[in-house]
This record gives C-alpha cells, structure tokens and sequence, in this order.
C-alpha cells in the first residue's frame, strides 16, 4: 500500500486512558433527530455511518444538564436516566467500527429564552442575550449546585451508556460556563464572580464532579473558547491562561477549542467564504499552555488542510462537524488518496437552515445526511434490468437523478441546453462570497463523468428526439425561469393580470439575468426583492462587485430576513454595505418610466421615486419551466416512465432538486 499523504493525519494519538486511530474528531452539532429528548434509532444510524469510514473520535450533539436550558423541544437531556439504553445502542454501533464516543452535557445559560422550557432564563448576571433579549434570572447558590448536580449525573449516565468519555460544554461559544468566566457576562460579587480563580470555580467543580463519575478509565475533555470574538470578553492570552489552569488539575485529557459567542455567530459557524482554518492561530496559543492534546475547528475541509494544521503543531486533532455532514466518508477517502471525491463542504449553511426550520439535519448537497438508514452508503442497489434513461437539464437535480441511475446500472445520458453545467449553482457561485458553492455542482460534475454519464451540453432535448431515440424512462429537469412581472406576494390577484408598468422595457431584467450578464462599471442599478431571500442578495453582491452602484429595496420591513436562518444576516447585510449599497424597505414598486423607477410606502402610501436607474432587476421568484414534462405526460399511458423534479416540478432551494434527483434515480 503506497504511503498517505497525510501522516500526521492518520498516525494514531493517546487521549487520557484512550487511543484514537487517527487524528480526526467529529464536532458536536445539533441533528433534530431527537424525540421526547432521548436520542433515536437515527442517532445511530447517522453517527455509525461516520464511524464505519473512519472517523476516530466522535463527539455527540450537545445535551442539556438541567430543564433551563431548552431551546426547543428536540433537544436530549444527558440528566435523564432514558439516555442510558441510547447510549448503549450508539456506543455498540459506533465501537464496531472502531470510534471512540462522547458525550457533551451542556446549558445555555442567557443564550436562549423560556418559551420552550416554560422557566425563567438562567445566567449569573442578570444581562439579556443580543439574540434572545430576555431577561434571565441571577443564579443562586441553590441554583448553581443544580448545575453541578446536573453535569454530575450527566456523566454518571454517560459511564452506564458505556461511552468513553464526557466532554464537558458551556465554556465555549457564550454558554453558560462562558458567562460565569467572562468578565463580560459575569457582575457577581460572590465566590462565583471577581478574580478569574472565583469566575473558574463552577468550572472546575464541575470538571471534578465529571471526573469522580467517570473514573480513570474514561475521557474527560473540555469544549473552551479560544477567543470571544468581542470586547470585553475573553481573548485568546485569557483563554491560554484559563486552559492552563484547567490542565494543571490533572482532572482533563484534552481541550477543545472553538471561537465565538452569540455577539457574533459567524465565528462559530461561519458561511463562505470565511478563510478556512481561521480560528488556528487562537488555538496554537492555548497548545502551547497546556501539556493535553488540543482539538481544534475552523472551516477545515480538505484533508490537506488537515494536515497543514496539524503538521504545523496547531492542534493535535482536527474536528469537523459540516464537512462530515457533507460526506461522511471524508475520512475514508482522504485515506484512500481519493480527495477529489470529497463531497465538499461549501459553507452554504442548510444544515443551520433545516435546525432554524425545526427539520432534522440536512446538508445542501448530500441527500442522506439526517437520513442514513434509507440513503446511507450501501443503501443504494444494482437495478434489476438496466433501462436507457434520459435526463434532461444539467442543473444539480439534473446531475444527481442521472448520477444515482448510473450508479444503479442504467445506461443514462444527461442532456443540457447551455454550455455548461451546474445550473443556477452555477449563477450564484458568480458573487464573490458565493464562488464555493460552485464546488456542489463541480463536485457533481466529476461524479457523472467518472461513472460514465454521457453528457451532451448545448442540446436542446426535444420530446420527438426522445422518442425517437427509444429511453425508457425520462427524467425532466429543465428548471426554471426569473419573473418579470413586478409583482410581489402582496398583489397574489395580480399575477396572472397584467404586469406592472413598464417591466417589459429591454433594462428591466429578472435576478438570473442579471448574473448571466456583466454590466458597466458606474451604473446606477436598482434590485427589487420580492422574496427576502438569498436571490437578491447575491445578485446584488454580484452587480457591485462589477462596478455598479446599487440600491437595494424590498417591501419587507428588512433586506433578506430569510438568511436569519443560516445566521449570516449580519454578516451579508455588512458586507453588501461595506460595497457602498443603499437599502430602502417598506416600498411596493407601481411603475418603471424609463431610467424613472415609482414605488410606494406599504404603510403610508405615500410614493416615492427613483430617477437615472440605468438597470432595474426583479427578484420576484421563478416560472417552473414544465413544457417538456407536459407534452410527454400523455406517452405514460404507453408505458414511458416519465420524472419531474426540481425548479421544473417547483422552484425551491439545491437542496430540494438535488433530494429529488436522488429518489428519482433510486426509482428507476
């Protein structure tokens, strides 16, 4: 077997009684897998499928200590005996294939709200959260050996479980513990508030109680900060000094690091195109404080990036949480020398978006992930009789229906009109923060290619060539197109009336036009969101980064409130403004005269104009481009087996295209 070019990766390191096969851990995350707060038989499935291609070290979601810390109600509760048998169940798949498993009790302290727990938010100091704002309520002495108490029993369960070992949460990323070390968050003028050893002292009560539980022959680790990320609070010299200290008790075997707080999220889990490894320089700097194994995050991707952190004595392990969400075989195919075929993590943020929408974990382009028992690997069969499949359309959709059939054995040929694949992928990958998402339809591209797809770009598929040309079965992906009509879900009466003055003259173009096209640099350009979502943004982002001066409106009360769900509002709403854009809400566009654009208040009525528009873009959402799929419908009853999916069945979201080209390959 030739040598990996990645040794460092995949030599094996001792964690406290322990050791790990290689230096690879799988981050805790939120999944929504959860049920009546108790882990799942989805639990298992989903964390095996990491395990079984060689993940070393596995860090489940995070479970709360105590009733005050639930966020929603799929959270699991590491306090509560039910969690047990789960355990076992988990720890038994997971160890078959050679992983070590974690457990990470945890509280929220201020960084949630009491809607769904029905208890007063708990903190040590009475300061509201910038994400929830609710006031919490000042822990007593009473309440804080209730935490205690709380982690206590936590890791008591995770040793019944037979887990190997408890990683103990809070300290990172604002949570509870955080708020009782920072200076920042913590105003008490007890034994629990002051001097840094008073503000560490739950910590360590905590980290001894865990240790008592567990014994000597379990893991205890700690999840910390490496930097806050904000004034006031701890940075990375603070977070050096307080890993140090915990390290001197003797108590752990490793530190975990991660950056942020809810000040700013973006550190925690950022979108593209955050730099990969971003975090690493904070963290060499608690290495070099403590003498355990140090794990560190950051929008690490690629095995080679792996490797450049750890070779380079940043950290001893490297954790990944959306990389593996992406492909859970990462670890299996770096080890194979087989990179390319990584499922790359793009930094799109579905998963964050399908847990903002209370829908278990999702990835933008892996169809499986929260779904392993239907569509993990092996899952996939050989059909019984191979047909002559035809897709049609090249967008992700297009290319996964024809992928998943190939790889079922049909003989499949993947038809596209432009020149090029990827689809609107392809599009939005044009916006400078957005160039990453081109790696969901380059990945999809070198997949079909090496499976033997036969794909024919710039070809128009017609439903006579079809026939004529004797599949089988069709899959219809043809996508679909940008609305012209100016109107907005305010109007529905008007949608299929006439448009809105003025939105047929040649400047007035929808949001896919405007990223099919470069525009001279010094035009006045004018983007009209109907949707509050991530189209206009990213054609905005795209228009000045040409070189155009532009202005944002939309009838909502805020620019694009629909990117609250991947978190990254703040950070594209600062960046477009950073670009010079101007953003105006509350306006219903009436009319376009010209270079002339007319809008009107939501509320007041009262109108407002807009002159020397050079381009006018519509954001307004999509026409399914269905006519291919309707005019083959009728050869079903012959025995055609016909597939509308995506933009064509519906224009929604990659993810949703990519899901349904996936069953329709399945189907076949």
């Amino acid at each position: 077997m030739n040598a990996t070019p990645y040794p460092t990766l995949f030599s094996p390191m001792r964690i406290g009684p322990k050791v790990a096969r290689n230096r690879t851990w799988m981050s805790a995350h939120a999944t929504l897998l959860v049920k009546d707060h108790v882990f799942t038989d989805e639990h298992v499935a989903y964390y095996a499928e990491r395990a079984k291609h060689g993940v070393a070290v596995i860090t489940m979601e995070c479970m709360a200590v105590h009733e005050t810390s639930l966020p929603y109600r799929g959270k699991a509760l590491s306090y509560d005996p039910r969690m047990v048998p789960q355990y076992r169940k988990i720890a038994d798949a997971v160890h078959e294939h050679g992983a070590l498993l974690l457990a990470q009790p945890w509280h929220r302290g201020r960084e949630t709200n009491s809607v769904a727990s029905g208890h007063p938010v708990w903190a040590p100091s009475a300061v509201p959260c910038a994400v929830y704002r609710e006031m919490p309520h000042v822990m007593t002495v009473q309440d804080i050996d209730a935490i205690r108490e709380g982690y206590r029993l936590s890791a008591r369960h995770a040793r019944d479980g037979g887990l190997d070992g408890v990683e103990v949460h809070s300290m990172a990323h604002g949570y509870l513990l955080n708020q009782f070390l920072s200076p920042a968050t913590n105003h008490r003028n007890d034994a629990f508030g002051g001097s840094l050893e008073n503000r560490l002292r739950l910590v360590m009560e905590i980290i001894q109680a865990t240790r008592e539980e567990c014994g000597s022959d379990m893991i205890v680790g700690v999840r910390i900060n490496s930097d806050d990320g904000h004034e006031g609070g701890l940075r990375p010299d603070d977070w050096a000094e307080i890993a140090g200290r915990m390290t001197a008790s003797g108590l752990i075997d490793y530190v975990s690091c991660s950056h942020g707080t809810y000040l700013n999220r973006m550190l925690i889990y950022p979108t593209s195109p955050e730099s990969h490894g971003f975090q690493m320089a904070a963290t060499r700097k608690v290495k070099q404080a403590v003498d355990r194994p140090v794990v560190g995050v950051g929008r690490i991707v690629t095995p080679a990036e792996a490797e450049k952190h750890l070779a380079n004595g940043d950290c001893d392990f490297v954790a990944m949480a959306r990389a593996l969400i992406a492909d859970p075989e990462w670890v299996a195919k770096a080890q194979r020398a087989e990179a390319e075929d990584i499922r790359p993590c793009v930094g799109a943020n579905w998963c964050m978006s399908s847990i903002f929408a209370q829908a278990p974990i999702a990835c933008i382009h892996n169809p499986a992930a929260g779904q392993e028992r239907e569509l993990g690997a092996g899952t996939l069969k050989r059909a019984d009789r191979a047909k002559k499949v035809a897709v049609v359309g090249g967008g992700p959709g297009g290319m996964r229906a024809a992928l998943t059939a190939r790889q079922r054995g049909h003989d499949v040929t993947l038809f596209e009109r432009g020149h090029e694949l990827g689809g609107q992928v392809r599009l939005w990958s044009r916006a400078p923060s957005r160039t990453e998402l081109a790696g969901v339809a380059d990945w999809l591209e070198g997949q079909i290619v090496k499976a033997g797809v036969q794909i024919r770009t710039q070809t128009i598929a017609t439903e006579e060539m079809l026939l004529a040309d004797g599949y089988e079965s069709i899959v219809v992906a043809t996508g679909s197109k940008g609305l012209r009509h100016g109107w907005t879900p305010l109007r529905p009466e008007k949608w299929n009336d006439a448009p809105v003055p003025g939105t047929d003259q040649p400047h007035v173009i929808s949001y896919m036009e405007a990223l099919r096209e470069r525009i001279a640099p010094g035009q006045r350009a004018l983007i009209y969101d109907g949707l509050g979502g991530r189209q206009a943004v990213v054609t905005a982002e795209y228009l000045a980064s040409q070189g155009a001066q532009v202005e944002f409106v939309t009838w909502l009360g805020q620019p694009a409130p629909d990117l609250a769900a991947s978190r990254d509002w703040g950070k594209t709403y600062g960046m477009l403004k950073r670009m010079g854009m101007r953003f105006a809400t509350d306006l219903e566009l009436v009319a376009i005269e010209g270079s002339t654009v007319r809008l009107r208040d939501v509320y007041t009525k009262e109108d407002v104009v807009r002159e020397g528009i050079d381009t006018v873009v519509l954001a307004l959402g999509a026409e399914a481009q269905d006519g291919l799929f309707h005019a083959l419908a009728p050869r079903r009853a012959q025995g055609l087996d016909l597939r509308l999916i995506g933009d064509a069945l519906a224009p929604r979201r990659a993810d949703s295209a990519i899901k349904e080209g996936e069953a329709a390959g399945r189907a076949i």
